[in-house]
């Protein structure tokens, strides 16, 4: 009996300890129980902004916070960290929008593909927004879900699988 109640206390304490350990994912947090310094900036970035969401997510020792949003038409993701600090902006735009370069990399890479997202990620350094490259989620001929990053100059950045479409 008191190997039992041990060998199940380690068990408990094994499992605590690796739960503790992982890494915290992306938690919804209510709008109004976001920081006022985060809310501020991002009010002030995007005047009259329709707000949708928000939630958090730890990234090494700091927390950051993504605020979802539609600003003159388009959905966007920014992060920030806990002061107010804008450290990168994900915009949604459509394939039309993509430079010349990278229109012909994704066709070219991908055939037939069906666009379900395509987002700018402009990072943000001390106030300076720098579009950095663009994300592409797409479904291929074949039925796989990739996401695919490319350079302005068309250059591929990476392609990164992510699972089978539904119904496929």
């Amino acid at each position: 009996m008191e190997r039992t109640v041990i060998g199940t206390a380690w068990v408990v304490v094994v499992g605590l300890a690796a739960w503790a350990g992982q890494p915290e994912g992306e938690r919804k947090v209510p709008l109004d129980k976001v920081p006022k310094a985060v809310m501020d900036t991002v009010k002030a970035r995007f005047p009259n902004a329709k707000l949708i969401g928000a939630s958090t997510e730890k990234e090494g020792d700091k927390v950051l916070y993504e605020v979802e949003l539609k600003f003159k038409g388009l959905h966007h993701d920014v992060t920030l960290e806990t002061n107010g600090t804008m450290i990168l902006i994900e915009r949604e735009i459509a394939f039309k929008d993509l430079p010349k370069k990278a229109q012909k990399t994704l066709d070219k890479e991908h055939p037939k593909a069906n666009y379900k997202l395509i987002e700018e990620v402009i990072k943000v350094k001390k106030g300076k927004e720098t579009l950095e490259y663009f994300e592409a989620h797409i479904v291929t001929a074949d039925k796989n879900v990739i996401e695919v990053s490319v350079f302005p100059s068309g250059k591929l950045k990476s392609a990164q699988p992510k699972s089978k479409a539904k119904g496929a």
